[in-house]
């Protein structure tokens, strides 16, 4: 009753039970709790994780199953020279058996077929578990690449305003007499350069558009896609070191392990083949008089039994294949847990190194870089540096913004690995 409990519980935080989203809510301007809501009810991935534990639902219902009676119904002593004679069917002379038989099953194999489905019922749900944390894990770093692909291309946007409008200067300047033709012609290649360069962004602003809207179901509204949260806060300082028991409340590991409970009970249940089923029936025999009964007519009733006899065959190949599938399912266990453990330390790895680059560039770099541009911008200006200077420090510029957002991108990324990892973190 309490692992029934258990299953539907899960099934119900994975997503079974979904809330409808409302048609004004629109994409535009998309947060990720609205992404995660439209995952739960449209990823395709889920959907089939969904169907499989439904599936396994149904293995349980019939693992439970009785044996059905059989019922056999027949004549005999038919004479085909004297026939069968006239009148009613009672009088007519042909012997008519009814039996009834039933098998009657031995060594617990009933309990022993649904503690292996309830079992591998239970793996489902946390198969759809796990599923859920990998989809979100999905949806997290594809929404955050459109993030940083919307940054990365409203900085190279602006950048290639930027020179823009000094090639427009610097064309005046040039009519004027104020600045040398190749002066002009090197503002101008990295003015091309730059409207490249935000075409480019453009381009991948679309990609991350393209893989998020799969993940969502929302790819009739692909070009509409926009990320609206910020970026995480946070220097992952905090985050705390891997324990067993993160490891071992993950849906991956849980699933593992009821896996190798299943083959436990399937193991006993190939060896309970052993232990021989009866067969028991019961008949009912009426026959008239006639001229070949001198006994003349009447009823007669019947009980019977039946067992197998195992002569040539003892179940070797069942009993051994359930002993590979039970040891399998332990190294299954354990190369769960190995690659949960190697997941969760690269995680955190990942997150304090991405937590370091992201403070480098807030607490550092991006004021320097800005004070050395603006300082090049003022010496143009007076005409204390050339133009090479000038477009060198804006391109050292534009380069270290979009650095510090491709830094918030990869620590935003990292700590979504660490918190669908650790269960206590969600």
């Amino acid at each position: 009753m309490f692992a029934r409990l258990r299953i539907l519980l899960l099934a119900s935080i994975a997503g079974l039970v979904v809330p409808q989203l409302s048609a004004g809510q629109a994409v535009d301007a998309l947060t990720l709790e609205h992404a995660e809501r439209l995952l739960q009810q449209r990823n395709r991935e889920l959907q089939a994780a969904r169907r499989a534990l439904e599936t396994s639902r149904a293995n349980t219902t019939m693992a439970g199953a009785r044996p059905n009676p059989t019922l056999s119904v027949g004549v005999g002593s038919i004479n085909p020279q004297l026939g069968i004679g006239g009148g009613a069917y009672r009088d007519k002379t042909v012997d008519t058996s009814v039996r009834l038989d039933q098998v009657l099953e031995r060594g617990d194999r009933r309990e022993l077929r649904i503690a292996t489905a309830k079992n591998l019922e239970s793996a489902s749900a946390e198969d759809l578990s796990d599923t859920l944390r990998q989809q979100r894990l999905a949806l997290h770093g594809a929404y955050y690449d459109l993030r940083y692909a919307q940054d990365r291309s409203e900085i190279v946007r602006e950048t290639a305003a930027l020179f823009k409008g000094t090639l427009d200067a610097a064309e005046l300047r040039l009519k004027a007499g104020d600045i040398a033709a190749a002066d002009v012609a090197r503002i101008r290649v990295d003015a091309l350069r730059a409207l490249n360069d935000a075409r480019a962004a453009e381009a991948d602003v679309r990609r991350a558009q393209l893989a998020l809207a799969y993940l969502i179901g929302a790819e009739a509204d692909t070009v509409r896609l926009r990320a609206a949260d910020a970026w995480p806060a946070g220097t992952g300082a905090a985050a705390p070191a891997v324990a067993e028991d993160a490891i071992d409340r993950r849906p991956d590991v849980r699933a593992a392990r009821n896996r190798v409970d299943a083959a436990v009970a399937a193991r006993e249940l190939a060896r309970s083949l052993r232990t021989r089923d009866v067969s028991v029936g019961v008949q009912y025999d009426h026959y008239p008089a006639s001229a070949g009964n001198a006994l003349g007519g009447g009823n007669s009733y019947g009980v019977f039994m039946s067992v197998p006899l195992f002569a040539r065959y003892h179940f070797e190949g069942e009993i051994e294949r359930a002993e590979v599938d039970y040891s399998a399912a332990q190294e299954g266990l354990e190369r769960v847990r190995a690659m949960a453990r190697g997941e969760l330390e690269r995680a955190l790895s990942d997150l304090r190194a991405a937590a370091e680059r992201v403070g480098r560039y807030e607490d550092s770099l991006l004021a320097e870089a800005k004070r050395s541009a603006d300082a090049a911008e003022f010496a143009y200006k007076n005409g204390a540096i050339g133009v090479m200077d000038l477009l060198d420090s804006r391109r050292v510029l534009g380069a270290i913004r979009v650095d510090a957002v491709a830094a918030r991108n990869e620590y935003a990324k990292a700590l979504s690995v660490w918190r669908t990892g650790m269960p206590e973190m969600r």
